[in-house]
């Protein structure tokens, strides 16, 4: 990476963690060529022996699935730790105090260099990604719907990782332990993007099928919809397990009178929500991403006014 036209503290920042960005910048170009190479080795191969290229095209994807959800840990445990609390808790920062650099432009300076690598690696390695999942996609599990699917292949995964670089810029000036910062950053990320995840299918109204009793529904299934729940429906609107008339008649397309059921019901997302609902989770993240952004600053103004 090119420093010439940095100046004042992005040249110094860029200079300080060159060894770093070299590595995560070749690891993600690496990823790039990889997954370029393997999609077109398999097209050159298709109807013919191309079964191998195939398989290890499936292998890598379903390797990147493993990888780029811990993305943003890497990002919030390198900001919280070297980036920020080992400076705070070996006191080189004061260093940069003395060269007429306040606080906030020594803080700002870090992550703005550490944002701009961030995006455009993480943009970068979902457009690898989605370079091999176009191939694979509704095979082995990869399913848009999918934890891993879904958060490698979209906004979402860049948004995760901003979020995780301000929680970093904070938790490493609260606690200025290198390795201690880097753990809780990393278990508090997890914490809020898995309470995020929970949500995820509650962001947008499902759809809903419904149908005769002595009929099974025709629902979209697999690559096209994301099924989250199913049961009976009564003529009131009241939603009944799917075994419940088996219950009482031990027949599952006989229900008694007095339970009133109209036929089965099955909610679920079309492939259709795939981007709204990227877009709106990724906005949440980006909002909790300012809110501990505005409080890493908040607290760097207290310790240094």
């Amino acid at each position: 990476m090119s420093t010439l036209a940095l100046k004042g503290p992005y040249w110094v920042t860029v200079r300080q963690y060159r060894r770093t960005l070299w590595l995560a910048g070749a690891g993600v170009l690496l990823s790039l060529v990889g997954m370029a190479w393997l999609r077109y080795w398999d097209g050159r191969t298709v109807g013919t022996n191309g079964g191998h290229a195939h398989s290890l095209l499936r292998i890598a994807v379903d390797w990147a699935e493993g990888g780029m959800p811990l993305v943003p840990f890497l990002v919030g445990a390198f900001v919280a730790g070297p980036m920020v609390a080992r400076e705070l808790e070996s006191g080189t920062y004061k260093l940069a105090l003395t060269q007429s650099v306040s606080p906030a432009r020594w803080l700002g300076t870090k992550l703005a260099v550490a944002g701009a690598v961030t995006v455009v690696g993480t943009i970068t390695l979902i457009g690898a990604y989605r370079l091999g999942w176009a191939s694979v996609s509704g095979t082995w599990s990869f399913f848009w719907y999918q934890p891993a699917t879904y958060v490698s292949s979209g906004p979402v995964l860049v948004a995760q990782s901003l979020f995780a670089l301000a929680l970093g810029s904070l938790i490493g000036q609260l606690v200025r332990r290198t390795v201690t910062a880097m753990a809780l950053t990393g278990l508090v990320t997890g914490l809020v993007l898995l309470l995020v995840g929970q949500l995820r299918w509650s962001l947008m109204p499902v759809k809903t099928l419904t149908g005769p009793l002595t009929e099974t529904l025709d629902t979209p299934v697999g690559i096209t919809s994301h099924g989250t729940d199913s049961g009976l429906i009564t003529a009131t609107g009241e939603r009944l397990p799917d075994h419940a008339c088996f219950d009482r008649t031990e027949q599952w397309d006989v229900c008694p009178a007095d339970l009133n059921v109209t036929g089965p019901y099955w909610d679920y997302h079309p492939a259709s929500h795939y981007w709204p609902i990227q877009l709106i989770e990724s906005g949440i993240v980006l909002a909790l991403a300012a809110l501990a952004l505005y409080a890493a600053f908040r607290v760097l103004r207290a310790r240094h006014a």
